[in-house]
């Protein structure tokens, strides 16, 4: 917990200079110093702290701050993704999960509200090179995204190039980190050994990442409970753990945080958070 707590500082901490430094202009609503406002502050506190799943009251909401709201599919209409934000704003989601291409859209609808804007990088076979990804990354952080989700290089993890799998991981790392942005690398466990997922997880911590995720839902395999406590087993508690893929009614879900997932990549959000214990 007490890591936690450090972590939301810094978290809020960082989305209030951001947020102060944009304009030194007062607020439009009370005409006072930013800093003092009601309504620009108490958005940038929750973000922060649902991000690490603290503040809820009722259960449903407690799950929905775990929750990435997501929307991947190729074939994605500006007409969805406008509802997706809507949705993951009603039901204050942690974040909306979509592909580059609408991150600037989603960040424009979700200003002011607490939910998050998280997207991908090297997506989803994790094969393009490490500058590319990096590329990808502060991209999509000037676009207004909060998280990136990273795809290892799974072919390099399986050739034994740990050297390469880890440099790779750490440009996206850094990248996020220059933006104030979280960082969160898929290892895709369905590809993989229960050596390699021991070794991904191993380079995955090594490289400095925030969050650790099983899948991108379009491989052979989503997460399982085996693979979430194994990767939190190997991680430890400093760093967040994304079970994503095939996550779809709320035992799911809650099996998932039990065995270690301090975040869920679904694209059936609402129904867990509304289906009755």
């Amino acid at each position: 917990m007490s890591w936690d707590l450090e972590r939301l500082t810094d978290a809020v901490t960082e989305a209030v200079l951001l947020e102060l430094g944009a304009t030194d202009r007062p607020c439009s609503c009370h005409h006072l110093d930013r800093s003092l406002c009601p309504d620009v502050m108490q958005p940038l506190v929750e973000r922060g702290a649902e991000r690490f799943g603290l503040t809820a009251s009722a259960p449903h909401r407690s799950l929905a701050a775990l929750i990435d709201h997501t929307l991947l599919k190729a074939d994605a209409t500006e007409e969805q993704i406008r509802k997706l934000c809507a949705e993951a704003a009603e039901h204050r989601f942690a974040t909306v999960c979509i592909q580059p291409t609408w991150v600037r859209l989603a960040a424009q609808l979700l200003r002011g509200t607490s939910v998050g804007v998280c997207t991908v990088a090297g997506f989803p076979l994790g094969a393009n090179s490490r500058d590319v990804k990096a590329y990808e990354t502060r991209r999509a952080i000037f676009d207004g995204a909060n998280e990136v989700d990273m795809v290892i290089n799974i072919g390099a993890l399986k050739s034994i190039d740990y050297r390469t799998v880890e440099d790779d991981i750490r440009g996206v790392v850094d990248a996020c980190r220059e933006g104030s942005a979280l960082s969160k690398v898929i290892i895709e466990t369905a590809l993989l050994t229960e050596d390699e997922k021991v070794k991904a997880s191993t380079l995955v911590a090594a490289a400095g990442a925030d969050f650790i995720k099983t899948s991108t839902g379009f491989g052979p395999g989503g997460a399982t409970v085996e693979d979430v406590a194994l990767m939190r087993d190997i991680v430890g508690q400093k760093m967040g753990v994304k079970a994503a893929g095939g996550v779809r009614d709320r035992t799911t879900a809650k099996q998932m945080v039990e065995a270690g997932a301090t975040r869920i990549g679904a694209s059936a959000g609402i129904r867990i958070i509304q289906a009755s214990d």
